[in-house]
């Protein structure tokens, strides 16, 4: 069951929207990704699209994050360009996060974690919520969980 919540950041979600309405351009890139660093940055990112499967805008994030000396996020979001508005992770991305920020809190639509657009409404508040990454995996795999310790 998932926890609905009030704490949306609304300016996360707004620089999301930005960078995909001003950097996503053609095929390569169509959705963007913004993440709240613990001392209050923000920090954004755009997907890399390749026909081999290239990063999604989340994963994209978290090394751009990393270049920047961002180790701890707080909040994610993931905006679709064309006004397409907020998209909830894809399953890998789930998971990268999940292993990667265990604490971290994904801005979601409101239906059953499924992206309901910036371009119809959503993306100004109406029916966003924040939940945990735990929430958004059933049957959540730690991969940390299940490493050997170093003896």
């Amino acid at each position: 069951m998932t926890t609905r919540t009030d704490d949306v950041d609304h300016e996360l979600v707004r620089a999301a929207a930005e960078v995909a309405r001003t950097r996503c351009r053609g095929d390569n890139h169509t959705m963007a990704a913004a993440a709240r660093a613990r001392d209050g940055r923000i920090v954004t990112a755009v997907n890399a699209y390749h026909f081999t499967g290239g990063p999604c805008a989340e994963l994209v994030l978290i090394g751009a994050a990393a270049a920047q000396g961002v180790y701890e996020l707080e909040t994610v979001v993931a905006v679709g360009d064309r006004d397409r508005g907020v998209v909830p992770p894809c399953g890998r991305c789930r998971q990268a996060l999940l292993d990667y920020y265990p604490e971290l809190r994904i801005i979601v639509g409101g239906g059953e974690g499924e992206g309901e657009g910036e371009g119809q409404g959503q993306g100004q508040g109406q029916g966003l919520r924040a939940v945990p990454v735990a929430e958004l995996l059933p049957s959540t795999y730690v991969w940390a969980d299940h490493q050997l310790d170093a003896e």
